[in-house]
């Protein structure tokens, strides 16, 4: 669990990386928050979880919460219970090994059939690039693989950085435009999108004559009359309800 930074966001997005033991979902993560990279890493025991601020190309900030999760299948009735809460997954594989790859539709159906709500995203990543040498997997076949269930692929090398950053800005995006064309709803019995104090703050700001009667925030505040002040102080609860939450 890491010390993300506490900075104002306008929406908190939940995903989950799922795919076998040591295909290099954690330090993928640990790279992505923490910019440090090892080759030495400890298999995941049950779940452990990453939050940073995404950039989105629109100038919206977006705090992401990443759930990594364990690979073994002794793990699996665990991390089942985490797909539910999330609104996005990445599928990973190791390029070297052909057996991760295999395994992806057996994720891939078993994220579809837990996860809430059922329009969430997914996204395929190849890992370990920099290993060319040792490839099992082509560029061209783990493309195929994806486009044929109509997903995004990227390959990332959590060793050189390539592509690590665009992997978590892209599935970002990717919810971002299904919540912006009214696909996912803001939902406060659900943990896969909050709103935050920049969201909040943006609505405040455009309501210049106060012509609106009620408002709801992410956390099922209810904010009556027609006072800007009452939907500021909503904000600032919103922030810092969201600062004291880890998940």
């Amino acid at each position: 669990m890491n010390n993300e930074p506490i900075v104002p966001w306008h929406y908190s997005f939940r995903i989950i990386l799922i795919g076998d033991s040591s295909v290099g979902k954690s330090t993928l993560l640990k790279v992505f928050t923490k910019s440090n990279f090892t080759d030495e890493g400890e298999p995941t025991v049950g779940v452990d979880y990453f939050a940073t601020i995404v950039d989105l190309t629109n100038g919206l900030r977006v705090r992401l919460q990443a759930w990594d999760t364990a690979g073994q299948e002794k793990f699996r009735s665990i991390t089942k219970s985490y797909y539910r809460n999330s609104v996005g997954a990445l599928l990973l594989f190791d390029v070297t090994r052909r057996s991760s790859f295999d395994h992806l539709i057996d994720w891939l159906f078993d994220v579809r059939r837990h996860i809430e709500p059922s329009k969430a995203v997914y996204q395929i990543v190849g890992c370990k690039i920099d290993l060319e040498n040792e490839r099992e997997i082509s560029t061209e076949e783990g493309q195929a693989f994806a486009d044929f269930h109509s997903i995004k692929y990227i390959e990332t090398s959590a060793k050189t950085r390539q592509n690590v950053d665009q992997a978590f800005k892209m599935i970002s995006e990717q919810i971002y435009a299904k919540l912006r064309r009214g696909e996912f709803t803001l939902n406060p019995e659900w943990d896969g999108i909050k709103a935050g104090s920049l969201h909040l703050s943006s609505i405040v700001n455009r309501s210049t004559n106060g012509s609106f009667s009620s408002i709801s925030d992410s956390n099922g505040y209810r904010i009556l009359n027609n006072d800007n002040r009452r939907l500021r102080g909503a904000a600032n609860r919103s922030s810092r309800s969201n600062r004291s939450k880890c998940c």
